[in-house]
């Protein structure tokens, strides 16, 4: 506790730590503040109706950062620049060129990648404003709209999505921590007040022991989702003795870490963009009186967060995504070339081919585990929701695996901010 409070002071004392918490904290602000505007043409109390029966809506709202739940001018929050960023890492595995760029060209490689990555989210983001503004109005939740009406609120969702994303890249690089990720966990946090003034005023004292449940079942998850976030599997490395002039260099041990859930939650973005998108296929044609279509959209519906088969397909595309991701972003051919050119060798295994095929097989079983986790995790508060008929459950999982990632995230970059200056 000592070592809190010594930190929180050193945090305090230091002009430029405390300069990066500040603007964190002021970029913050300006996003809560963003998320209050309304875009022109709202029927609030369809809106209000609308969203409390709607959990594909719901789990959109906690990508969106809470913006989506009045319309505001930022209703698409981040999650355009987060879909331009998993196509561009997939796009690394089918355009050799790409992949040269990220893993072999360094900082500046990244650079001109993240380049990349900002010029699709504009496409994006119109593509999915578009869509989202279509079904709003078809649910006679947008009225009395012209056709300049409708091209204004395209342009001003868009506008905002690209602002957002520019206020997520500032606090990556003038404050602490990944900007996109503390705008998502924001936009979680700020619906809490509501949730727990809700829970008070329909508290019931017969209810008391589904609330510790409840709470037993939180504390687990968290526990789970730490242990395995941190967990890692040391991997010993030696550097060989290399003579230069009349001095000799080398000959260290070192490990190399590899972490038990390298994904982190990509795997959890990847199965509920999957899974959300016959929902919005589906509660588009749920409105047209077509036999044809009306079956369609009955078939495209059996993936709400109420079905069996949805629990299945979340926790296989959990698994199945928590691999393919790893796979993407973490390339044992590369370290074991970046190892053999530093002299570096792993003990009793021969350097090149034989070195990668063994990370190969290491990350393959660590990974098996954390994709399992994950996977269980994602599951769970469906079957707490099938047991016990709460609904929000559903919702809840998902946005305690991102709360609990980005604060171990964050807590680890103060740590290290605060290391450089102690020393």
């Amino acid at each position: 506790m000592q070592n809190f409070w010594n930190k929180l002071k050193l945090i305090w004392t230091d002009t430029s730590l405390r300069k990066k918490v500040l603007f964190v904290f002021f970029a913050l602000i300006i996003f809560r503040l963003l998320s209050a505007i309304p875009i022109p043409g709202i029927d609030t109390l369809e809106l209000s109706r609308f969203l409390s029966n709607n959990q594909f809506f719901g789990i959109l709202n906690i990508f969106a950062g809470g913006g989506l739940s009045n319309l505001s001018i930022i209703m698409l929050g981040v999650g355009p620049y987060i879909t331009a960023s998993i196509i561009m890492q997939l796009l690394t595995i089918m355009v050799p060129s790409l992949k040269r760029i990220y893993h072999e060209e360094g900082e500046a490689g990244r650079k001109r990648f993240a380049q990349y990555s900002r010029l699709l989210t504009v496409p994006l983001a119109a593509i999915q404003g578009f869509s989202l503004l279509f079904i709003l109005e078809q649910q006679n939740i947008l009225v009395n709209l012209t056709s300049f009406d409708r091209i204004t609120n395209l342009f001003i969702i868009v506008a905002g999505s690209i602002l957002l994303m520019w206020i997520g890249e500032l606090v990556s690089e003038f404050g602490i921590g990944n900007g996109v990720s503390l705008i998502i966990f924001a936009g979680i946090v700020s619906s809490l007040p509501s949730q727990v003034s809700q829970l008070i005023f329909t508290f019931d004292v017969s209810q008391i022991p589904l609330y510790l449940m409840f709470l037993v079942f939180g504390v687990i998850v968290v526990a789970g989702i730490v242990l395995v976030t941190e967990a890692e599997r040391p991997i010993p490395v030696t550097y060989a003795k290399r003579v230069r002039g009349m001095k000799m260099y080398g000959g260290g041990s070192t490990y190399l870490p590899l972490r038990v859930n390298q994904a982190g939650v990509i795997p959890i973005i990847f199965a509920l963009s999957i899974l959300l998108f016959p929902q919005m296929i589906g509660t588009f044609l749920a409105r047209y009186s077509n036999v044809v279509i009306a079956k369609i959209s009955q078939m495209l519906l059996l993936f709400t967060q109420t079905s069996f088969l949805y629990g299945v397909l979340y926790f296989i595309f959990v698994f199945l995504f928590t691999y393919f991701y790893t796979a993407v972003t973490f390339d044992p051919e590369s370290l074991s070339t970046n190892l053999q050119k530093n002299g570096a060798f792993i003990p009793g295994i021969r350097p090149g081919v034989s070195t990668s095929g063994y990370i190969s097989k290491v990350l393959s079983r660590i990974t098996l585990l954390g994709a399992v986790f994950l996977g269980s995790i994602a599951v769970l508060p469906l079957i707490m929701q099938y047991v016990t008929g709460i609904a929000s459950l559903a919702l809840g999982g998902t946005s305690i695996l991102i709360v609990v990632s980005v604060v171990l995230d964050l807590i680890k970059k103060v740590d290290a901010q605060v290391s450089m200056r102690e020393y």
